[in-house]
């Protein structure tokens, strides 16, 4: 293989042959069933099983945008997931999957096959809640953020850390895609004509744009732990407890990873809870929509719990006493409610919206997209104001409530 070859189905089992990580991990001495299931915007993704029961997963980044190979991107990316998700695993090896390999001539990530999960996203969209996984994750993050923050890592190793980790490019893409680009006139935004005058409303608002513009500039400069960058409910896989296997809950696809605000994740997976009350309200469902909404409690008071938790072992306690734990505390709240806001704006208006929205007959997605839309307002000018997750958490259902068109039976 040269550095320049993309795998193919056909081209798997030689290639794993050639990888003593990967050669000690699945059979090689007889046939491999490969399967390439890749739906996402960038990578070629194949699961490959032996005839023995072993399995695995390949991931290879491409060149380009796989869904627009006119759009350039740095391969290197895969390095960069394969150090977070490194790094994560020795933080919290429960929340993602084994890295087994990383080959960084061809840009191949092996990772453990999780086929037995589903993506929370799909799931939610089938009217699954899988409620439990919003405190798993809450815990994710926690750990996470304190082992590869200043107080839970030496100081010279956390610098090297945040060196090693730098990705320009794709934060890049999230300085564009989230926080600029839905603001203004870009060919990447679209929405239906019904839902043109809600989007005037939001670039007209100068508060909004004014809190918008502190988020971009505290995404870009505020370097606080090794987020995974793009933790929405497509990047974590789900599996409830059955009596072959035990509840599981999987951060995957960290390649947008960064040192960034630790907020930042929170509020990804928050403002996707936004979005999917948003599709139950308008297919009729009020009852799963109440208890999507009560997953922002549940993520971050798990996160807050566990992060607690950690506090007594920061490794210096001289100046970092308990009042700045409480001003930290404060402020991933606050981060995370405006980042919840910019990240639903960002699915309506912007490039990569969410099928939750998507897939709605455009009768009701034009009330589904006003009710995130001013949910995402709220959440972003009122956090401070209502300073508890709770009660943000009642706004934004109110605001639903008050504007999803909802289907008729």
């Amino acid at each position: 293989m040269t550095d320049s070859s993309q795998l193919t189905v056909d081209t798997v089992a030689a290639y794993v042959a050639q990888r003593p990580a990967l050669a000690a991990r699945i059979r090689t001495d007889g046939p491999l069933d490969v399967v390439e299931v890749g739906d996402g915007n960038l990578n070629l993704v194949f699961i490959v099983h032996d005839d023995s029961g072993s399995s695995l997963v390949l991931k290879q980044s491409l060149p380009h945008v796989r869904t627009d190979p006119s759009w350039p991107m740095t391969r290197e990316r895969s390095a960069r997931e394969a150090l977070v998700l490194r790094t994560h695993e020795s933080a919290d090896a429960q929340h993602v999957p084994a890295l087994y390999d990383f080959d960084d001539s061809n840009y191949v990530l092996a990772i453990e096959n999780l086929s037995d999960h589903s993506v929370w996203r799909s799931e939610l969209n089938e009217g699954r809640v899988h409620g439990f996984a919003a405190a798993e994750i809450g815990r994710y993050v926690a750990r996470t953020a304190f082992h590869t923050s200043v107080f839970g890592l030496d100081p010279l190793e956390q610098k090297k850390l945040a060196a090693a980790s730098i990705n320009p490019e794709l934060c890049e893409i999230t300085e564009d895609l989230v926080f600029t680009e839905p603001y203004i006139e870009h060919p990447h935004n679209a929405v239906l004509p019904a839902n043109e005058a809600d989007v005037a409303a939001l670039r007209a608002d100068r508060a909004l744009l004014a809190e918008i513009g502190i988020a971009k500039y505290r995404f870009m400069t505020s370097a606080q732990s090794l987020i995974h960058g793009d933790l929405h409910t497509g990047s974590v896989f789900v599996r409830d407890a059955s009596d072959e296997a035990s509840a599981s809950v999987r951060a995957f696809d960290s390649e947008f990873g960064f040192f960034g605000p630790t907020g930042f994740d929170l509020g990804a997976l928050w403002g996707n809870f936004l979005i999917a009350a948003a599709r139950a309200l308008a297919l009729g469902s009020g009852e799963r929509a109440s208890e999507i909404l009560e997953l922002p409690a549940s993520l971050w008071g798990a996160f807050e719990a566990e992060f607690r938790s950690l506090w007594p072992s920061r490794r210096d306690d001289r100046v970092w006493g308990d009042d700045v734990l409480e001003a930290l505390i404060r402020e991933f709240r606050q981060d995370a409610a405006v980042y919840a806001g910019a990240k639903a704006i960002r699915r309506i208006i912007g490039f990569a919206k969410a099928s939750d929205i998507e897939t709605l007959d455009p009768v009701l997605r034009e009330g589904a997209a006003r009710g995130v839309l001013r949910a995402g307002r709220a959440l972003i000018l009122e956090r401070k104001a209502l300073d508890t997750v709770e009660a943000l958490s009642a706004e934004t259902a109110a605001i639903l409530r008050e504007t999803v068109t909802r289907f008729e039976f």
